[in-house]
Protein backbone atom coordinates (compact mmCIF):
# COMPACT_ATOMS: atom_id res chain seq x y z
CA UNK A 1 0.00 0.00 0.00
CA UNK A 2 1.54 3.68 -0.81
CA UNK A 3 2.09 6.19 1.64
CA UNK A 4 -0.08 9.14 0.55
CA UNK A 5 1.14 12.23 0.65
CA UNK A 6 0.48 15.95 0.71
CA UNK A 7 3.00 18.70 0.34
CA UNK A 8 2.62 22.11 1.83
CA UNK A 9 5.69 24.71 0.45
CA UNK A 10 6.16 23.88 -3.39
CA UNK A 11 9.43 26.10 -4.21
CA UNK A 12 13.49 25.21 -4.01
CA UNK A 13 13.90 22.38 -0.98
CA UNK A 14 10.28 21.84 -0.97
CA UNK A 15 10.66 20.71 -4.61
CA UNK A 16 14.12 19.03 -4.09
CA UNK A 17 12.31 17.19 -1.33
CA UNK A 18 9.35 15.97 -3.51
CA UNK A 19 11.40 14.83 -6.58
CA UNK A 20 13.22 12.84 -3.53
CA UNK A 21 9.56 11.74 -2.47
CA UNK A 22 8.73 10.83 -6.12
CA UNK A 23 11.69 8.21 -6.35
CA UNK A 24 10.09 6.03 -3.57
CA UNK A 25 8.02 2.95 -5.06
CA UNK A 26 5.97 3.38 -1.43
CA UNK A 27 4.78 6.87 -1.79
CA UNK A 28 2.47 8.52 -3.81
CA UNK A 29 2.14 12.04 -3.92
CA UNK A 30 -1.26 13.46 -4.00
CA UNK A 31 -1.76 17.39 -3.72
CA UNK A 32 0.56 20.20 -2.69
CA UNK A 33 -0.32 23.36 -1.11
CA UNK A 34 1.67 27.12 -1.41
CA UNK A 35 0.67 30.28 -1.88
CA UNK A 36 2.76 30.99 -4.54
CA UNK A 37 1.20 30.70 -8.36
CA UNK A 38 4.18 30.01 -9.51
CA UNK A 39 5.07 27.25 -7.40
CA UNK A 40 1.95 25.42 -7.71
CA UNK A 41 1.52 25.92 -11.16
CA UNK A 42 5.46 24.22 -11.40
CA UNK A 43 4.48 21.43 -9.07
CA UNK A 44 0.74 20.72 -10.79
CA UNK A 45 3.39 20.62 -14.16
CA UNK A 46 5.51 17.69 -12.91
CA UNK A 47 2.77 15.20 -10.76
CA UNK A 48 -0.19 16.14 -12.47
CA UNK A 49 -2.10 16.50 -9.05
CA UNK A 50 -4.38 19.05 -7.21
CA UNK A 51 -2.63 22.18 -6.06
CA UNK A 52 -4.03 24.33 -3.28
CA UNK A 53 -3.61 28.13 -1.39
CA UNK A 54 -4.36 27.11 1.59
CA UNK A 55 -3.16 23.74 3.44
CA UNK A 56 -6.48 23.61 4.92
CA UNK A 57 -8.59 23.12 1.74
CA UNK A 58 -5.53 20.49 0.97
CA UNK A 59 -6.16 18.50 4.59
CA UNK A 60 -9.67 18.94 3.83
CA UNK A 61 -10.33 17.37 0.39
CA UNK A 62 -7.72 14.61 0.68
CA UNK A 63 -7.41 11.74 2.59
CA UNK A 64 -3.70 11.91 3.68
CA UNK A 65 -0.96 9.51 5.32
CA UNK A 66 1.34 11.91 5.64
CA UNK A 67 2.93 15.80 5.09
CA UNK A 68 5.92 17.25 3.78
CA UNK A 69 5.98 20.63 5.57
CA UNK A 70 8.56 23.44 4.09
CA UNK A 71 7.52 26.59 4.49
CA UNK A 72 8.77 30.01 6.58
CA UNK A 73 9.76 29.23 10.26
CA UNK A 74 6.62 30.88 11.78
CA UNK A 75 3.99 29.16 9.53
CA UNK A 76 5.46 25.42 11.13
CA UNK A 77 3.16 25.52 14.04
CA UNK A 78 -0.08 26.31 12.63
CA UNK A 79 0.53 24.59 9.86
CA UNK A 80 1.82 21.03 11.46
CA UNK A 81 -1.03 21.24 13.92
CA UNK A 82 -3.67 21.10 11.44
CA UNK A 83 -2.06 18.35 10.33
CA UNK A 84 -2.38 16.62 13.36
CA UNK A 85 -6.17 17.13 13.85
CA UNK A 86 -6.42 15.83 10.17
CA UNK A 87 -5.02 12.49 11.85
CA UNK A 88 -1.79 13.12 9.08
CA UNK A 89 1.67 12.78 10.56
CA UNK A 90 4.26 15.42 9.52
CA UNK A 91 7.46 16.05 8.50
CA UNK A 92 8.74 19.11 9.49
CA UNK A 93 11.94 21.14 8.16
CA UNK A 94 14.20 22.58 10.78
CA UNK A 95 13.43 24.84 12.52
CA UNK A 96 10.53 22.63 14.29
CA UNK A 97 8.69 25.62 15.25
CA UNK A 98 9.52 29.35 16.40
CA UNK A 99 8.99 29.59 20.27
CA UNK A 100 9.21 27.70 23.40
CA UNK A 101 5.27 27.31 24.25
CA UNK A 102 4.81 26.02 20.26
CA UNK A 103 7.24 23.66 20.46
CA UNK A 104 6.14 21.96 23.65
CA UNK A 105 2.69 22.22 22.66
CA UNK A 106 3.35 20.73 19.34
CA UNK A 107 5.31 17.80 21.04
CA UNK A 108 2.99 17.02 23.23
CA UNK A 109 0.42 17.15 20.76
CA UNK A 110 2.43 14.33 18.52
CA UNK A 111 2.43 12.05 21.48
CA UNK A 112 -1.21 12.69 22.47
CA UNK A 113 -2.30 11.89 20.02
CA UNK A 114 0.25 9.10 18.43
CA UNK A 115 1.24 11.15 15.69
CA UNK A 116 4.85 11.14 13.83
CA UNK A 117 6.42 14.10 13.74
CA UNK A 118 10.22 14.01 12.43
CA UNK A 119 12.53 17.13 12.15
CA UNK A 120 14.67 17.70 8.75
CA UNK A 121 17.88 18.01 10.76
CA UNK A 122 19.86 15.67 8.21
CA UNK A 123 23.43 15.35 10.28
CA UNK A 124 21.98 12.73 12.28
CA UNK A 125 22.08 10.95 8.90
CA UNK A 126 25.62 12.07 8.04
CA UNK A 127 28.57 9.36 8.53
CA UNK A 128 30.77 12.10 10.12
CA UNK A 129 28.72 13.35 12.68
CA UNK A 130 27.74 9.40 13.09
CA UNK A 131 31.64 8.97 13.45
CA UNK A 132 31.71 12.28 15.64
CA UNK A 133 28.93 10.93 17.73
CA UNK A 134 30.40 7.05 17.84
CA UNK A 135 34.04 8.92 19.32
CA UNK A 136 32.54 10.73 22.23
CA UNK A 137 30.14 7.99 23.20
CA UNK A 138 33.04 4.98 22.90
CA UNK A 139 35.04 7.04 25.92
CA UNK A 140 37.66 7.46 23.77
CA UNK A 141 38.91 10.84 24.39
CA UNK A 142 36.95 10.42 27.97
CA UNK A 143 34.45 12.51 30.01
CA UNK A 144 33.90 15.73 27.63
CA UNK A 145 34.24 18.43 29.27
CA UNK A 146 33.86 21.44 26.73
CA UNK A 147 33.01 22.08 23.16
CA UNK A 148 33.67 25.00 20.74
CA UNK A 149 31.26 25.09 17.60
CA UNK A 150 31.22 27.67 14.72
CA UNK A 151 29.78 28.32 11.29
CA UNK A 152 30.52 30.80 9.11
CA UNK A 153 28.52 31.68 5.76
CA UNK A 154 28.04 34.64 3.58
CA UNK A 155 24.10 34.45 4.83
CA UNK A 156 23.33 37.77 4.96
CA UNK A 157 24.06 38.52 1.33
CA UNK A 158 22.26 35.66 0.19
CA UNK A 159 19.55 36.12 2.02
CA UNK A 160 18.91 39.85 1.68
CA UNK A 161 15.32 40.79 0.63
CA UNK A 162 13.89 37.35 1.22
CA UNK A 163 11.62 35.92 3.69
CA UNK A 164 14.32 34.43 5.51
CA UNK A 165 15.18 38.55 6.86
CA UNK A 166 12.10 39.25 7.71
CA UNK A 167 11.71 38.21 11.41
CA UNK A 168 7.81 38.03 11.28
CA UNK A 169 8.45 34.77 8.98
CA UNK A 170 11.42 33.43 10.30
CA UNK A 171 11.68 33.92 13.95
CA UNK A 172 15.11 35.45 13.60
CA UNK A 173 18.70 35.50 11.46
CA UNK A 174 20.53 33.25 11.47
CA UNK A 175 21.13 31.68 14.15
CA UNK A 176 16.94 30.15 13.13
CA UNK A 177 18.65 29.46 10.03
CA UNK A 178 21.68 27.57 9.32
CA UNK A 179 22.50 28.21 13.01
CA UNK A 180 19.86 25.72 13.84
CA UNK A 181 21.73 23.01 12.06
CA UNK A 182 25.19 23.79 14.02
CA UNK A 183 23.19 23.74 17.46
CA UNK A 184 21.40 20.37 16.68
CA UNK A 185 24.48 18.74 15.59
CA UNK A 186 26.55 19.74 18.79
CA UNK A 187 23.39 18.66 21.52
CA UNK A 188 23.16 15.49 19.19
CA UNK A 189 27.16 14.67 19.18
CA UNK A 190 26.84 14.59 22.81
CA UNK A 191 23.71 13.83 23.70
CA UNK A 192 23.21 16.63 25.92
CA UNK A 193 20.50 19.23 26.41
CA UNK A 194 21.39 23.26 27.00
CA UNK A 195 21.49 24.02 30.60
CA UNK A 196 21.88 27.69 30.53
CA UNK A 197 22.81 30.26 27.60
CA UNK A 198 24.27 34.45 27.46
CA UNK A 199 24.53 35.75 23.91
CA UNK A 200 25.02 38.44 22.42
CA UNK A 201 24.14 39.12 18.57
CA UNK A 202 24.24 41.51 15.87
CA UNK A 203 22.18 42.70 13.13
CA UNK A 204 25.14 44.36 11.19
CA UNK A 205 22.44 47.05 10.56
CA UNK A 206 19.73 44.42 8.96
CA UNK A 207 16.14 43.42 10.15
CA UNK A 208 17.47 39.86 12.07
CA UNK A 209 20.45 38.58 13.35
CA UNK A 210 23.70 37.85 11.52
CA UNK A 211 26.26 37.22 13.86
CA UNK A 212 25.97 35.60 17.08
CA UNK A 213 27.60 34.42 20.16
CA UNK A 214 26.99 31.96 22.55
CA UNK A 215 28.39 30.76 25.57
CA UNK A 216 26.69 27.89 27.52
CA UNK A 217 26.65 24.67 29.56
CA UNK A 218 25.28 21.68 28.96
CA UNK A 219 23.95 18.55 30.40
CA UNK A 220 24.97 15.64 28.88
CA UNK A 221 22.02 12.34 29.38
CA UNK A 222 24.91 9.96 30.16
CA UNK A 223 24.60 9.94 34.59
CA UNK A 224 28.26 10.15 35.19
CA UNK A 225 28.84 13.01 32.90
CA UNK A 226 29.46 16.67 34.60
CA UNK A 227 28.29 19.49 32.93
CA UNK A 228 29.99 20.53 29.36
CA UNK A 229 31.22 24.13 28.89
CA UNK A 230 31.08 24.99 25.47
CA UNK A 231 30.70 28.04 22.89
CA UNK A 232 29.16 28.89 19.82
CA UNK A 233 29.54 31.26 17.04
CA UNK A 234 27.78 31.94 14.01
CA UNK A 235 28.91 34.65 11.54
CA UNK A 236 26.60 35.82 8.76
CA UNK A 237 28.78 37.95 6.16
CA UNK A 238 32.39 37.87 4.83
CA UNK A 239 33.60 34.09 4.36
CA UNK A 240 34.44 34.98 0.33
CA UNK A 241 31.52 32.75 -0.78
CA UNK A 242 32.56 29.50 1.20
CA UNK A 243 30.94 27.95 4.07
CA UNK A 244 33.37 27.69 7.01
CA UNK A 245 32.24 25.30 9.82
CA UNK A 246 34.11 23.47 12.38
CA UNK A 247 33.48 21.45 16.16
CA UNK A 248 35.91 20.95 19.03
CA UNK A 249 35.09 18.33 21.81
CA UNK A 250 37.53 18.35 24.60
CA UNK A 251 37.33 15.50 26.87
CA UNK A 252 39.73 14.11 29.85
CA UNK A 253 42.29 11.89 27.51
CA UNK A 254 41.96 13.76 23.74
CA UNK A 255 39.47 15.73 21.88
CA UNK A 256 38.23 15.56 18.46
CA UNK A 257 37.93 17.95 15.67
CA UNK A 258 35.86 18.47 13.12
CA UNK A 259 36.95 21.01 9.99
CA UNK A 260 36.48 21.08 6.17
CA UNK A 261 34.81 17.85 5.81
CA UNK A 262 37.45 15.84 8.42
CA UNK A 263 37.65 14.43 11.39
CA UNK A 264 40.98 14.01 13.52
CA UNK A 265 41.13 12.50 17.20
CA UNK A 266 44.12 14.25 19.48
CA UNK A 267 45.00 11.30 22.26
CA UNK A 268 47.95 9.94 24.03
CA UNK A 269 49.80 12.64 22.34
CA UNK A 270 49.13 11.44 18.98
CA UNK A 271 46.89 12.74 15.94
CA UNK A 272 45.11 10.23 13.93
CA UNK A 273 43.59 12.28 10.63
CA UNK A 274 41.46 11.15 7.80
CA UNK A 275 38.33 11.25 5.65
CA UNK A 276 35.19 9.22 6.76
CA UNK A 277 33.41 6.92 4.23
CA UNK A 278 30.46 6.91 3.06
CA UNK A 279 28.59 9.85 1.06
CA UNK A 280 27.47 13.07 2.35
CA UNK A 281 26.11 15.25 -0.44
CA UNK A 282 22.98 17.35 0.52
CA UNK A 283 20.80 14.95 -2.40
CA UNK A 284 21.89 11.89 -0.14
CA UNK A 285 21.47 13.41 3.13
CA UNK A 286 18.07 14.20 2.55
CA UNK A 287 17.30 10.34 0.93
CA UNK A 288 17.65 9.37 4.10
CA UNK A 289 15.90 11.56 6.09
CA UNK A 290 13.05 11.04 3.96
CA UNK A 291 13.14 7.48 3.97
CA UNK A 292 13.36 7.63 7.95
CA UNK A 293 10.34 9.25 7.58
CA UNK A 294 8.48 6.84 5.94
CA UNK A 295 9.20 4.23 7.38
CA UNK A 296 8.34 5.60 10.60
CA UNK A 297 5.04 6.27 8.81
CA UNK A 298 4.72 3.02 7.72
CA UNK A 299 5.99 0.68 10.86
CA UNK A 300 4.77 3.12 13.77
CA UNK A 301 7.98 3.41 14.89
CA UNK A 302 9.93 6.67 16.26
CA UNK A 303 11.61 8.56 13.44
CA UNK A 304 15.82 9.17 14.06
CA UNK A 305 15.09 12.92 14.77
CA UNK A 306 11.87 13.00 16.77
CA UNK A 307 10.20 16.13 17.86
CA UNK A 308 12.08 16.64 21.13
CA UNK A 309 15.11 17.45 19.10
CA UNK A 310 13.53 20.11 17.60
CA UNK A 311 11.97 21.02 20.93
CA UNK A 312 16.04 21.54 22.52
CA UNK A 313 17.06 23.28 19.93
CA UNK A 314 14.15 25.56 19.93
CA UNK A 315 14.26 26.67 23.53
CA UNK A 316 18.09 27.02 23.15
CA UNK A 317 17.91 29.74 19.97
CA UNK A 318 14.94 31.72 22.29
CA UNK A 319 16.45 31.46 25.36
CA UNK A 320 19.72 32.85 23.38
CA UNK A 321 17.66 35.64 22.06
CA UNK A 322 16.35 36.55 25.44
CA UNK A 323 19.94 36.41 26.91
CA UNK A 324 21.33 38.82 24.38
CA UNK A 325 18.30 41.35 24.36
CA UNK A 326 18.20 41.46 28.37
CA UNK A 327 21.77 41.12 29.06
CA UNK A 328 21.10 37.97 31.64
CA UNK A 329 21.59 33.87 31.58
CA UNK A 330 19.12 32.12 30.71
CA UNK A 331 18.03 28.95 31.82
CA UNK A 332 16.77 26.45 29.19
CA UNK A 333 15.30 23.83 31.03
CA UNK A 334 13.31 26.27 33.38
CA UNK A 335 11.72 27.85 30.32
CA UNK A 336 10.84 24.53 29.10
CA UNK A 337 9.00 23.79 32.17
CA UNK A 338 7.94 26.89 33.09
CA UNK A 339 5.92 26.42 29.28
CA UNK A 340 5.02 22.49 30.28
CA UNK A 341 3.40 23.80 33.44
CA UNK A 342 1.05 26.23 31.36
CA UNK A 343 -0.02 24.18 28.45
CA UNK A 344 -3.44 22.71 28.47
CA UNK A 345 -3.49 18.79 26.81
CA UNK A 346 -4.81 18.07 23.79
CA UNK A 347 -8.18 16.35 24.46
CA UNK A 348 -8.95 13.92 22.23
CA UNK A 349 -12.32 11.53 21.71
CA UNK A 350 -12.37 8.33 23.23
Amino acid sequence: MELRLGAVGLGGLGSLELGVYDEMDDVEIVAGADVSDGAREAFADEYDVPTYESHDEMLATHDLDAVNVVTPHTLHYEQAMDCFAAGVDVFLEKPMVTGIDNAVDLVAAAREQGRVLQVGYQRHFDPLFRELKRIVTSGRIGEIHAANASLGQDWIEIQRGSWRTDPDLSGGGQLYDSGSHLLDALLWSLDAKPRTVAAVTDDRGETVDVNSALALTLDREAADSGPVTASVGVVGDGTNGEPDESMVLWGTDGHVRYADGRLTVFEDGVTYEGDVAGDRDFTTLTRRKLSDFVRSVEDRTDPAVPGSFGLQVTALTESAYEAAETGRTVDVQDRIERAREDREPVQTES
